[in-house]
């Protein structure tokens, strides 16, 4: 497993972090996918960013993946220091599969005891393997993500235990019975996607366990619209709700990041 980690230059203090999972449907991608968006984000906030190179399906099966994210948390926060970051303030995030990743591990993190987290950053996170929701079949043959890609991503994750009754909450945290004890939640995902009822649940979840949890569906995207149309209306807005949110989380914590060091330095490191 390899981490790559990105941070403000002329930051002499450790800085918080994004703890980052790629997308890909849990079959593609890798930890440079998003990094362009995700310094941008990261210099607006002062933050650095760990992106993670987790193993894929279907070579890799459940719960490969999550356990790759786990356990590069877990050497983040040990060696953080080490690299500038802040291992106090880590907030994790993930976009599409990573963002089911990143929900899953945040599962995990809250019930063997820690790392603790500052918060969680899901972007049309990918929770659910029943792959039954309404929008589900509303979107179904529609967009950049479908029902058949979906049923696709899973099965190749999980095997034929997909949509059955035995899927645990760390494999689709829509799953999970109880979301309380979690770190404050950001959760976006467009109208026209098949994420976006699986989504809206789970944040309605969230707040039914008494947690933090902020959710906003953009008008007319589709899934990884801020991606596909990065100058369109939806996609800056967007991004600018997730830096406003990031904002608003770690000034909540002493120490607080300037805003206006855009400078990073990266390098590689293989827990």
């Amino acid at each position: 497993m390899t981490l790559v980690l990105a941070r403000p230059s002329a930051h002499r203090d450790p800085v918080p972090v994004l703890y980052h999972l790629h997308g890909g449907g849990l079959v593609t991608g890798s930890a440079l996918d998003d990094l362009p968006w995700l310094l941008e984000i990261a210099a607006q906030v002062g933050a650095a960013v760990a992106a993670v190179e987790y193993r894929l399906a279907p070579e890799h099966r459940y719960p490969a993946a999550v356990e790759d994210a786990f356990a590069g948390l877990g050497w983040l926060v040990e060696h953080g220091a080490e690299h500038g970051v802040d291992p106090a303030r880590v907030v994790i995030s993930g976009v599409s599969a990573g963002g089911g990743i990143a929900a899953a591990t945040a599962l995990l993190a809250r019930d063997r005891g820690g790392p603790a987290l500052l918060g969680q950053l899901l972007v049309y996170p990918m929770l659910d393997d029943r792959n039954d929701s309404a929008s589900a079949v509303q979107m179904a043959g529609v967009g950049s993500w479908d029902r058949t890609a979906n049923a696709t991503g899973w099965s190749a994750y999980l095997g034929d235990r997909a949509g059955g009754p035995d899927v645990p909450g760390y494999a689709a945290p829509a799953r999970a019975d109880d979301l309380s004890g979690l770190p404050p939640t950001f959760l976006d995902v467009g109208s026209a996607e098949t994420f976006r009822d699986e989504d809206i649940a789970y944040a309605s979840r969230l707040w039914q366990c008494g947690a933090d949890a902020e959710l906003h569906v953009w008008p007319g995207g589709c899934h990884a619209f801020d991606l596909l149309a990065p100058e369109a209306r939806v996609s800056t807005d967007a991004r600018a709700a997730r830096v406003h949110w990031l904002t608003r989380l770690l000034a909540r914590t002493a120490g607080r990041p300037r805003d206006d060091d855009a400078s990073a330095v990266a390098s590689t490191v293989s827990p």
